[in-house]
């Protein structure tokens, strides 16, 4: 239960939602509380005409009076009741969205790798899953436990008032019904928990498969990922059936310990009827009344139960990940402007989730509106580079100076509105074109749209589309080819016209004449602001004010084109094989 204080928060937000349903629950209580003092009422008159105590007009006068107090009553409690739903059950649905938003907001804060040693299936159903769960007892729950308690005391209360005795062997079984729940709470805790857990696996398993589709269907594993599937939804439905056999007991066991309630009533009153301890059989009547007013009550104490142990166990999962810290922290609250001089001092940076050492010692200085190129093998260190740059990773040693600033010394949000970054495994959202240009600068008019697209020569690509711009994309743009989702990337990063520009590896997917025209583009487009491109090709690059070779996480050349192709080394052996390739072609 210590993890659903997490809750707590949210409910003094509502706490003026909650106190006016809670008001509204205890007048309706006691408006449903006519129903068995006027059956009763009803009994005391049918006794009198019987022994003729009062006239034929007299009794019809009085039964008509109960029968419409009883009427009256029940409407006006099921008005009220219906509030009292609305006013409790809203305020779970705005706990549920406020709830959502944290978990989101948490997601958005922590850094890549959180990302990395967590699955997207796993997270997915923290955020909608386990919020559910949480949901029903931030609604249904307190709404039934608020309905039951005031139930409970006005009941009791009036039943006390009516025959004490009678009460007391009512009320016996209850005891009983509470050592029982607490013992079922806790298998039911802890159930719930690893159905949860398993919930969270097949939302891995199913998100992995549709993503990886493509790769299923080229390898011809689809009967293998099937089964695979099955056995895990197998796995997953035992654990389902075993909690379902712990809350199968609830009921029944309800309903035995309330008709064993009414047995006593019939049998505790009856006897006090004839030894003339209760004046009328109408009080056997009211009781009978009372305690199947309780069934349902009880029984949700169960279902209660139930719900609020399965809340703390999805609740327990989603603190779990709202208490990490992320590692990348903005302590800085002023924005200092961004004009790309930036330098490295000694870098070293490690990857905790593989203890690679991705960069040794490197030092190198970037002038605003210079552009640096940077080559080298795959794994030698680039596009940590980049990553370094925006910050999403924090350096192990040596400092990352921009504006002759450290750089955890700079605002984050603002440095990172000054980047421009186009990664090397292009992502699109599952949105327009035009809205995945945008995403770079949301104000952004259609004309600056197509511009972006023009100088990233994607624009004649996009217009044969039927829809245009306005061409949906399937999940990852999975609608575009490799080359079309690189310069779709591109055109997102310069449509907001930052400081730096991050280019890793963008224009491996298009063809060379291609490259050159975007190049070209790109050339005029960074005047002004520092340009960095991690790239494969040396054609990419040769333009550069400053090209540096990376290998094994260390600069191992430094220098222009011009310098770099006359000295025997990595870059001139690069540039001469490309170079007889082009020939060749």
């Amino acid at each position: 239960m210590k993890e659903l204080q997490h809750l707590n928060k949210y409910f003094l937000k509502y706490k003026a939602h909650l106190l006016i349903g809670m008001v509204i629950t205890v007048v309706a209580r006691i408006f449903l509380l006519f129903t068995p003092r006027y059956v009763k009422q009803i009994f005391i008159v049918v006794e009198k005409a019987l022994n003729g105590l009062i006239t034929e007009e007299v009794f019809k006068a009085e039964l008509l009076e109960a029968i419409l107090y009883i009427v009256g009553a029940a409407i006006i409690g099921g008005i009220l009741t219906f509030f009292m739903r609305q006013t409790i059950i809203n305020v779970s649905r705005y706990i549920e969205f406020d709830l959502k938003n944290e978990i989101y907001d948490q997601y958005q804060k922590l850094s890549l790798n959180f990302y990395k040693k967590n699955r997207t299936g796993d997270l997915m159903n923290r955020i909608t899953e386990d919020v559910g769960r949480v949901r029903m007892y931030a609604g249904p729950a307190i709404m039934y436990s608020i309905n039951t308690f005031a139930l409970f005391v006005v009941v009791i209360i009036y039943m006390i008032n009516a025959s004490p005795k009678l009460t007391l062997y009512t009320v016996l079984p209850l005891p009983i019904l509470s050592v029982i729940i607490y013992k079922l709470s806790k298998e039911i805790h802890k159930r719930s928990t690893i159905v949860q857990e398993y919930l969270s696996k097949l939302s891995t398993f199913t998100q992995e498969s549709f993503s990886g589709i493509s790769v299923i269907k080229a390898y011809g594993i689809e009967p293998q990922t099937s089964t695979n599937f099955k056995s895990l939804a197998f796995e997953s439905r035992e654990k389902q059936i075993s909690l379902a056999k712990v809350q199968a007991w609830f009921f029944p066991m309800m309903i035995l310990l309330i008709g064993t309630s009414n047995l006593l009533v019939i049998y505790i009153g009856g006897m006090q009827y004839i030894d003339g301890e209760i004046e009328s059989i109408g009080t056997i009547a009211e009781f009978i009344i009372y305690v199947n007013m309780l069934t349902w009550p009880v029984a949700t104490v169960g279902w209660v139960t139930s719900i609020v142990q399965q809340a703390a166990a999805s609740q327990k999962r989603i603190n779990e990940f709202l208490k990490i810290e992320p590692e990348i922290k903005n302590t800085v609250n002023t924005n200092t402007e961004i004009t790309g001089d930036i330098s490295f001092n000694k870098v070293s940076f490690t990857y905790d989730d593989t203890n690679i050492q991705a960069l040794k010692g490197i030092s190198f200085n970037i002038k605003p509106g210079e552009t640096l190129a940077i080559i080298g093998k795959t794994g030698s260190g680039k596009s940590t580079i980049l990553d370094l740059i925006g910050r999403l990773y924090d350096i192990d040693e040596g400092d990352i100076i921009i504006n002759k600033t450290k750089i955890e010394n700079l605002n984050l949000n603002n440095l990172r509105d000054h980047i421009g970054y186009v990664p090397q495994d292009a992502f699109l959202f599952s949105d327009s074109i035009k809205n995945n240009i945008k995403f770079g600068k949301e104000d952004a008019t259609d004309n600056d749209v197509i511009k972006a697209a023009k100088n990233a020569q994607v624009h004649k690509n996009i217009v044969k589309f039927n829809n245009g711009y306005d061409t949906v994309l399937g999940e990852r743009g999975i609608t575009l080819s490799g080359g079309q989702k690189q310069r779709v990337s591109i055109a997102r990063a310069i449509i907001k016209s930052p400081k730096i520009l991050l280019f890793d590896d963008c224009l491996s997917a298009v063809d060379t004449e291609t490259e050159e025209k975007i190049l070209k583009n790109l050339n005029k487009i960074s005047k002004g602001k520092t340009t960095i491109i991690v790239s494969h090709r040396v054609s990419s690059a040769k333009n550069a004010d400053k090209i540096i070779v990376l290998d094994d996480g260390k600069i191992v050349q430094e220098g222009t084109h011009e310098t770099l192709i006359n000295v025997d080394g990595y870059y001139k052996h690069l540039y001469l094989k490309q170079l007889s390739e082009t020939t060749s072609n």
